[in-house]
């Protein structure tokens, strides 16, 4: 399955709760379910499912070098939220046609996960980071398993998108298709908040010295990074892969593209604290070819497709629904 639901559904399902945002949803003046912070159909959205979303969607902003602040979390929560009451009430719909998910499908999505970290400890950092547990992890994917069975055989089973959608979508969009350049770049990390009082800020400053140290004297920059980061990327020797500008925050960023491949900055302070950033390759602006976009396009085309398909489904379960949010 390839994690198929992750690739597309839920980024369709945060599309969709955009829709919503603005729409008044009126709960009824009755007692409040413990713990609640909607329900929908008379099933519970609980604060620790909230709260699990929210680490979740934290946690994707951390590890894109992103941070969230004050001024956005009313739209993110509304975003959350809404969110979780589409994906319940689709859940919902799945039950009703009797859809079911054999635990064999589940612990091969897990397992699949599994070997995107190193090892069974990294694993469970991660679910710790995002406040779930491997049990409740099953559970959600197993809704995610149905939801997606139920959309694809009931609702979007005749998207189909034609060759010639992708040709005049390739030769209309010619601005989409340039590739701007990009580097390959790793990093060390050593945290410190940008408040931090001085004496925070000193001790972080003589720890990424020392690392510059163990690098003068021939040390692997990929051993230093998972022995010394304390960035999520550590595990993979501080790698971030390739990235093109507006990526990451602009001191970062700046100093980046200056290197050349197989130098190392020097020290780099950014809102997340000090960094050592090496150049591993670069890449310089290019075009796509048609050959090598068309399957993404196709992909994108049938997605946004999709998207209306279910958002227009969604309208009608939502007016049949009975939702209350607290």
């Amino acid at each position: 399955m390839q994690m198929k639901w992750f690739r597309w559904f839920f980024i369709l399902l945060t599309a969709v709760s955009l829709v919503y945002i603005a729409m008044p949803i009126f709960a009824a003046e009755k007692k409040i379910p413990d713990g609640a912070v909607a329900t929908v159909n008379g099933v519970t959205i609980t604060q620790d499912d909230f709260d699990e979303e929210m680490a979740r969607v934290s946690s994707q902003f951390t590890r894109s070098g992103r941070s969230l602040n004050e001024s956005q979390l009313p739209d993110i929560k509304n975003r959350v939220l809404e969110t979780l009451i589409n994906r319940e009430l689709l859940y919902q719909e799945s039950q009703k046609k009797g859809i079911k998910v054999e635990d064999a499908e589940v612990n091969q999505e897990i397992d699949i996960l599994k070997k995107r970290f190193p090892n069974e400890d990294e694993f469970k950092a991660a679910l710790l980071e995002m406040k779930t547990s491997e049990a409740e992890l099953k559970s959600q994917i197993r809704k995610g398993l149905a939801i997606q069975q139920f959309v694809d055989k009931n609702l979007v089973q005749d998207v189909k998108v034609s060759e010639k959608e992708v040709q005049d979508f390739y030769k209309n969009n010619p601005g989409m298709f340039k590739q701007p350049e990009q580097i390959k770049a790793s990093h060390i990390l050593i945290k410190v908040d940008a408040q931090a009082d001085k004496s925070a800020k000193d001790q972080a400053n003589k720890k990424i010295k020392e690392v510059q140290k163990k690098l003068k004297d021939g040390e692997d920059f990929a051993t230093l990074a998972k022995t010394y980061s304390e960035g999520p990327s550590k595990v993979n020797g501080g790698d971030l892969g390739y990235f093109e500008r507006g990526r990451m925050v602009k001191p970062f960023e700046d100093a980046a593209f200056k290197l050349k491949p197989g130098e190392v900055s020097g020290m780099v302070e950014t809102p997340f604290g000090y960094h050592l950033i090496k150049v591993v390759d670069k890449k310089p602006e290019s075009v796509v070819s048609y050959e090598n976009a068309k399957e993404r396009i196709a992909q994108y085309l049938e997605q946004k497709i999709k998207g209306k398909v279910l958002e227009r489904n969604l309208e009608d379960m939502r007016k049949k629904a009975v939702i209350e949010t607290f």
